[in-house]
């Protein structure tokens, strides 16, 4: 089959445009994109996939987040698809968190059409990304472009960054486009973000550890991970009792590829309802809470996808929305790209304030950076994470836990 081209940056960014077009009427994030060879040849487009069938589907299926998971998973089938270094990703907005993050940590080029204010990492429109870890901040320099966008409007801009890849001909975004690219997103936003807010507030919450074990919601949980609810702790304040299921993870973290790190999650109760790995062998970015949080949002939409109003209600009473629990990583973030995409996909994953009561909803067992220099990263994120959500790492407080772990790390 042959390959659809395109060698302008113009051409480009349209295709990632009509991506983002195909997402809106998705009912998704009205972001899309496409990944680029050396020679201009496309290689894929995708847009947005948070949304499905009005559910939450998994919230870290932004557009580069999947196009980079897609050219890992076809060099692993022994598809000759050229080095990252040789790959352009162009994209319909500024990348999040998450996916500069992904973008960094595979070494790939991407070329920007919109702005994101609240959440892009060239939020203040500097190109100085300062947003990210002080160490990462050249490799973005050198990578990330934002093409001229000529004319008088209020979309018009000076190019910055680095300079598009040689093979594009022409190196300038159009007003319309980027206008479309702009507003697209812009009727789609507020929306989207509603139905992470449509669960039901904690106190409305079932314990599912009261369901009896043919249910069809322990069934689920007990498929996806047969450890489930066999653990429960004081809410929000995980103990050693945590240890052999984190320990467990962290050895197959290590058997797929990873450095040994593993992520549970707590319900409200203090039930653990998954723990799971990373498979970094896969793809360079499916850490462990990029494996635990997708697997817990596509367990909700599958039980959810098709169902009666009334079952769904059942879903959203006994496996509720994860702010209103725990997430404990075995390792704390460090000043990495795999841990800068981790900390954007936690605020992709709870996409808006945390309860006041449960400010520590992200901890961590075994901190592999001085606390001020993890706070550091995290006043520095763009607005939405550090303003909006307050990403707010921290340690877990029960010693035996953090001492059981030290063994194994």
């Amino acid at each position: 089959m042959a390959l659809k081209k395109t060698i302008d940056v113009q051409a480009a960014v349209a295709i990632a445009a009509a991506e983002a077009i195909a997402a809106k009427t998705q009912g998704t994030f009205g972001v899309g994109g496409l990944m680029l060879d050396q020679h201009g040849n496309v290689l894929q487009s995708l847009h947005n996939n948070v949304v499905k069938d009005g559910l939450i589907f998994d919230p870290t299926a932004h557009g580069e987040r999947q196009l980079i998971d897609w050219y890992y998973a076809e060099r692993a089938k022994g598809r000759d698809l050229p080095a990252p270094q040789d790959i352009t990703i162009v994209t319909s907005l500024d990348p999040c968190c998450m996916c500069a993050g992904a973008i960094l940590a595979g070494g790939f080029n991407v070329v920007v059409a919109a702005p994101d204010k609240s959440a892009g990492i060239n939020y203040d429109n500097s190109a100085s990304f300062t947003a990210l870890p002080e160490n990462l901040r050249a490799q973005a320099g050198d990578s990330f472009s934002y093409p001229a966008i000529l004319g008088s409007s209020l979309y018009a801009r000076a190019s910055m960054g680095a300079t598009p890849k040689s093979f594009f001909i022409g190196k300038t975004i159009s007003e319309p486009t980027q206008a479309l690219c702009s507003l697209v997103f812009e009727a789609t936003s507020a929306e989207v973000m509603e139905k992470f807010n449509i669960d039901l507030p904690q106190k409305a919450l079932k314990d599912p550890a009261t369901l009896p074990a043919g249910h069809a919601i322990v069934r689920a949980l007990k498929q996806q991970y047969p450890d489930a609810l066999t653990y429960r702790c004081t809410p929000h304040q995980p103990d050693a009792g945590l240890a052999p299921f984190l320990r467990q993870a962290m050895a197959r973290d290590r058997e797929h590829g990873g450095a040994g790190d593993a992520v549970a999650v707590l319900d409200s109760f203090g039930n653990l309802l998954l723990c799971m790995p990373g498979r970094m062998a896969q793809s360079g970015i499916r850490s462990a809470f990029m494996e635990t949080t997708r697997a817990y949002a596509q367990l909700r939409y599958k039980l959810m996808n098709g169902a009666t109003p009334a079952q769904q209600d059942e879903v959203r009473h006994y496996l509720g929305h994860p702010k209103d629990g725990t997430f404990v990583f075995a390792k704390g973030p460090d000043a990495g790209a795999v841990s800068f995409m981790n900390l954007g996909a936690y605020g992709s994953t709870i996409e808006g304030p945390l309860p006041l009561k449960n400010p520590a909803q992200f901890q961590y067992v075994l901190p592999t950076l001085p606390e001020a220099e993890l706070a550091a990263i995290c006043a520095a994120l763009p607005p939405l994470y550090r303003n909006i959500i307050r990403i707010r790492p921290t340690q877990v407080a029960d010693a035996a836990l953090v001492g059981a772990l030290s063994e194994v790390a």
